[in-house]
């Protein structure tokens, strides 16, 4: 009797787990909730702040007419105006990734744009894109056109004539080697892509420059790099100036009066090409010896110029006014003027705007006519630099963190990349909703973390650049430092 009982024991538990595995088997994964269901009815609402612009890493101006401006941000997407900066639109805001690298556009035909995913610059905080996109529409639709891999785009270079021959120039991965890296080139508006240029795995190419008159000869700047959790290598000696007059196919490294001529580790360079005589060249060279370089023979020999070059590795933008070969400026935490063609620098022209300058585009037809754009967002001048507006009227500050306390409403706290560090709420009695001057900032310099005391919540831990922790008050706006 007992093993008839064992028996049937057995079949019933057999029978009870068919039944439960045949319940789980019809439960499909369509028929799961999906825990992101809740969110759907949410919508995002801006709340601020919109005191201070983000990192700007590029403009493209129709030239033709300037009113119309595209500009490319470190990680808010890009965004035109076709009215001077009154108004703006953000035309990347539906493609995969948001930080820009570079922005060309057609001068045979101002509707087509070219995007280069990936900002050059090498902070930690750099993000890395997704390859090129293409508009045929003046940016209103986007088409990715491939190199998904090259991580980094410093520089996109389009034909005068035929817009369908473009070139790229990859720096790859910024944390890594890989061979996706160089100068890319597509005869068929990107269809297919050539890699005309290609160094090693560990040098990418973070900039080329045009001959406005040759089309086929262009100048590649090559930057071997390798940033790691607790450090950064910017050079090698592979890191050079490539030219090529066929177009790509065949290259060659200049090297006749360049500071890597007699060897030395290299690091980034900048180029630039006087537009009204390509026989002038100028190029700012990270190297022991380096500095700003002119060239009056394309390149073939070149002469120092001076020893200037500010911050290599974050800045390396050279330009040379289209209407005076003599008038260079590099841009850096200050901008660096010069009148004499690199032998002397003033960085008293540019002042009252916020520095750090990756950006720069000079009107060829009115030299007074200039967009600079910094790590505070984006300037106009009409007079050559003497003064500036600042075209505040788009949010793009770049929040690292936030944090979040237990008033009710609750206030946010957060630190933005070179605008300090914020607090506000998140809501408020007034019937236009939380506004500019409901913000207030708590520190300055390069915000990161914040953390806010749960029982004084008017106390405010904040991280500085440098390791710096201060612990501001919003009531009293005193801080006191407590670095370890």
């Amino acid at each position: 009797m007992k093993h008839v009982w064992s028996t049937l024991r057995a079949i019933l538990v057999c029978a009870a787990s068919l039944g439960a595995l045949a319940t789980i088997a019809q439960v499909t994964p369509a028929d799961q909730p999906n825990p992101t269901d809740k969110f759907k009815s949410l919508e995002f609402r801006e709340i601020g702040p919109a005191t201070m612009g983000g990192r700007i890493d590029d403009f493209a101006v129709v030239e033709s007419n300037p009113n119309i401006v595209y500009v490319g941000t470190a990680s808010g997407g890009v965004w035109k105006t076709t009215n001077n900066g009154t108004t703006w639109e953000p035309i990347f805001d539906r493609e995969d990734v948001s930080t820009i690298g570079d922005i060309a556009i057609a001068p045979s035909d101002p509707s087509i744009v070219w995007v280069g995913t990936g900002e050059p610059n090498n902070r930690q905080s750099s993000s890395w894109g997704d390859g090129a996109y293409k508009s045929l529409d003046g940016g209103k639709t986007w088409k990715k056109m491939g190199l998904e891999a090259t991580r980094h785009i410093g520089r996109i270079v389009i034909h005068p004539k035929n817009p369908d021959v473009v070139y790229v120039a990859a720096l790859g991965h910024l944390w890594g080697a890989n061979p996706e890296r160089g100068v890319y080139k597509t005869a068929d508006g990107g269809k297919t892509w050539s890699q005309v240029l290609k160094i090693n795995d560990d040098t990418g190419v973070s900039d080329v420059a045009m001959d406005p008159e040759s089309p086929d000869t262009l100048y590649a700047a090559a930057y071997e790099r390798r940033r790691t959790p607790f450090g950064f290598n910017g050079g090698g000696p592979d890191s050079a100036i490539y030219k090529t007059t066929d177009g790509g196919a065949n290259w060659k490294k200049l090297t006749k009066g360049l500071p890597y001529e007699n060897g030395g580790d290299t690091g980034r360079i900048g180029l630039d090409i006087y537009r009204k005589d390509p026989n002038i060249v100028y190029a700012i060279v990270q190297h022991e010896k380096g500095g700003t370089y002119r060239s009056e023979d394309k390149g073939e020999t070149w002469k120092k110029m001076g020893d200037t070059n500010p911050r290599p590795s974050y800045y390396s933008q050279i330009r040379i006014d289209p209407n005076n070969d003599l008038r260079i400026w590099e841009l850096g935490a200050p901008m660096f003027y010069s009148e004499d063609g690199g032998k002397t620098f003033s960085t008293q022209r540019i002042r009252g705007i916020h520095g750090d300058y990756h950006a720069m585009w000079i009107d060829p037809g009115d030299s007074n006519h200039m967009l600079a754009g910094s790590d505070g967002g984006i300037h106009w001048s009409y007079d050559a630099g003497k003064t500036w507006d600042f075209v505040n009227t788009i949010a793009i500050g770049q929040f690292y963190e936030i944090a979040l306390d237990n008033e009710k409403p609750y206030h946010i706290c957060g630190g933005l990349q070179d605008n300090g560090s914020w607090c506000g709420p998140s809501q408020t009695l007034t019937r236009d909703g939380i506004v500019n001057e409901d913000w207030q900032v708590i520190h300055g310099g390069d915000g990161f973390y914040a953390a806010i005391d749960n029982v004084e919540p008017w106390i405010v831990y904040t991280d500085v650049q440098s390791g710096r922790r201060p612990k501001p008050e919003s009531r009293t706006f005193a801080s006191s430092g407590i670095r370890p």
